[in-house]
C-alpha cells in the first residue's frame, strides 16, 4: 500500500467525504488527484473503502481507518513536540460561560509558569466536543459529561452541579413535593421555564421524573440558563437550573432544591495521555474544581 495513498484515506475518513477532506487537509491538494489516488488504493486492496453519497465506510474501510487513525492523527502533536511548541500552545474547547467566567482564573495560573503560553479557545455546545477530540482539533475541552463517550476519549469529572428550581418569592410553593402534590393524572400543573427537551439540564430532569410517574411541560423554553431568573423573577413559573458555585439568585427570587434527582457532571474531557502543558492545566483545572466545590458547600 501507497503511505501517501493511506494519508489522504485518512483525511477523507475524518471528514467524511473528498470535498471537505480537500478543504481541511493542511496541505494543498486537487479533488481529482485525491479521488484518483483513492481509487487506486481500492483497487491495489480489491475492496471499496467507503460509499460515496452518502458518504459512509464500508466495514473494510472501517478496518483501514481503526488501523491508521492512531498514527496519522498523532502528527501534528509529534511535529509540534519536535518543535518544542506543544510545551507551550494548548487549544481548549468549552462552552461560553466556561470560557468567559472560570478559564481566565485557571489559565492565569498555568501562564505564570509558561510565560510565552499560546493559546487556541474553541466556544462549543457539548455535541461537537467529541467530534473535535476525535479529529485531534483540540487537546482538552470541558464540558457536561452525559451518556457513554466513544472509547477513545478520556473524561476526568470536575465538578456535580445539583438541579435546582427557582421560584418567584410570591409563588406559595416551598417545595417540590408541593408541586407534586397538585399534579393532575401524573402532570404537574404549574408553569415551567426550561431548556429545549434536547438539552442535558432538561433530560436529567425529564428521566427523573418519569422515574417518578410525573410530567412538566415548558410553558417557556429558554437556550441559556441566564435567561431563566429574569422569566421567574417576572412571573413566567418557576425556572429549571442548576446550582453554580459561586452565583447568586436574583433579587426576588428563591430555590428550591431538588433532593435525589441526579446532578449534572461536569468534565475534563481528552483523548490519549496528558503530557506537559495539558497535564499541568489538568491539573490546574482540578485543582479550581475542587476550590468551587468547597465554596458551594
Amino acid at each position: 500500500m501507497n503511505v501517501h495513498h493511506l494519508e489522504l484515506f485518512y483525511y477523507v475518513a475524518r471528514f467524511e467525504g473528498i470535498t471537505q477532506a480537500v478543504r481541511r487537509m493542511p496541505y494543498g491538494i486537487q479533488q481529482p488527484a485525491v479521488s484518483g489516488q483513492i481509487l487506486q488504493l481500492e483497487k491495489d486492496l480489491g475492496v471499496k473503502l467507503f460509499e460515496r453519497r452518502p458518504f459512509a465506510l464500508t466495514p473494510a474501510g472501517e478496518d483501514l481507518y481503526e488501523y491508521v487513525y492512531p498514527f496519522f492523527s498523532r502528527l501534528g502533536e509529534v511535529g509540534e513536540r519536535l518543535r518544542g511548541e506543544e510545551s507551550r500552545h494548548l487549544r481548549l474547547a468549552a462552552s461560553a460561560a466556561v470560557l468567559t467566567t472560570h478559564l481566565p482564573r485557571v489559565l492565569n495560573t498555568v501562564k505564570k509558569a509558561v510565560p510565552d503560553l499560546r493559546l487556541t479557545l474553541r466556544e462549543v455546545v457539548t455535541s461537537e466536543v467529541e467530534t473535535l477530540l476525535l479529529n485531534q482539533e483540540v487537546d482538552l475541552a470541558i464540558s457536561v459529561v452525559y451518556g457513554k463517550s466513544a472509547p477513545a476519549i478520556k473524561c476526568v469529572e470536575l465538578l456535580r452541579l445539583p438541579l435546582i428550581l427557582l421560584a418567584n418569592k410570591d409563588a406559595p410553593e416551598k417545595t417540590f413535593n408541593a408541586l407534586a402534590k397538585d399534579a393532575r393524572d401524573g402532570e404537574i400543573r404549574a408553569p415551567l421555564i426550561s431548556h429545549p427537551p434536547h438539552e442535558f439540564v432538561s433530560k436529567l430532569f425529564r428521566e427523573e421524573l418519569t422515574r417518578r410517574g410525573l410530567r412538566w411541560q415548558a410553558t417557556v423554553e429558554v437556550n441559556a440558563l441566564e435567561l431563566v431568573h429574569p422569566y421567574v423573577r417576572n412571573g413566567f413559573g418557576f425556572g429549571l437550573s442548576v446550582e453554580i458555585p459561586g452565583m447568586e439568585i436574583s433579587k426576588g427570587v428563591r430555590q428550591i432544591n431538588l433532593p435525589r434527582f441526579p446532578a449534572l457532571v461536569i468534565g475534563l474531557m481528552h483523548t490519549g495521555k496528558l503530557r506537559g502543558l495539558a497535564a499541568d492545566f489538568a491539573e490546574q483545572a482540578r485543582r479550581y474544581a475542587r476550590d468551587l466545590g468547597r465554596k458551594k458547600k
